[in-house]
């Protein structure tokens, strides 16, 4: 490269620099304590996290909490950090854990086996749902001739309480969207929550299910 070329090559990376946003520590920091930090809704964001991880898992540490972050599926959270011993105190959790219906439960761990069949038939990134397909998922579990409109209204509160959590996204309908029912991207972020040891335990978690279906409906479950 000739000496003017390479001039202009730096000149063009250091005006790059520039027009690319700073983030100092506690700019990533506080959007990790407000939520799960995607790579697909800000790059610059997620860049700067992986600039300054090691700076961030050292902070974090300090407050009892730990940075997950995954690079491959472009997500980070912080998780609490369970205590060294029994005789530790115990710091309060910054990090609260929201209660989870049954209902609920039931949903995400069907979500996260559906992520898993995904995965494993070798096709596309993204796991993306129509609400009939989800309505299909909770069926099989309950008693036939059970109530459709019922049922479809019952998804819709449990499927708004997933995407609150962030497990699963809305997506917008293409074009005018009159007549089209609703679409539903399962995040990958569910995989860091519902693991592969808890997966394989699935089957004999469904007949538990299965069971408390026949049941009265239950109060709200630890996340």
């Amino acid at each position: 490269m000739k000496t003017s070329e390479a001039f202009e090559a730096t000149q063009s990376d250091v005006a790059l620099a520039c027009a690319l946003p700073a983030h100092d520590l506690s700019a990533v920091v506080v959007p990790l304590l407000r939520g799960v930090l995607y790579r697909e809704e800000d790059a610059a964001l997620w860049s700067a996290l992986l600039s300054l991880q090691a700076r961030v898992r050292d902070y974090v540490a300090v407050l009892g909490l730990d940075l997950v972050l995954d690079e491959a599926e472009g997500y980070a959270f912080l998780r609490s950090r369970a205590a060294p011993d029994e005789d530790a105190p115990k710091l309060p959790r910054l990090v609260v854990r929201r209660p989870l219906t049954f209902q609920v439960s039931l949903l995400l761990a069907l979500l996260r086996k559906k992520l898993a069949e995904f995965d494993a038939s070798g096709g596309d990134t993204r796991l993306i749902l129509s609400r009939d397909a989800v309505v299909e998922l909770i069926r099989v579990f309950l008693p036939v001739g059970s109530n459709e409109s019922r049922l479809i209204d019952q998804v819709d509160t449990q499927l708004n309480k997933i995407i609150e959590l962030g497990f699963v996204r809305r997506l917008k309908p293409p074009g005018s969207g009159v007549g089209q029912q609703p679409m539903f991207e399962v995040r990958r972020i569910l995989k860091a929550f519902v693991d592969a040891q808890w997966l394989a335990e699935f089957d004999s978690r469904l007949t538990a299910y299965q069971a408390q279906l026949a049941a009265p409906e239950s109060g709200p479950a630890d996340e």
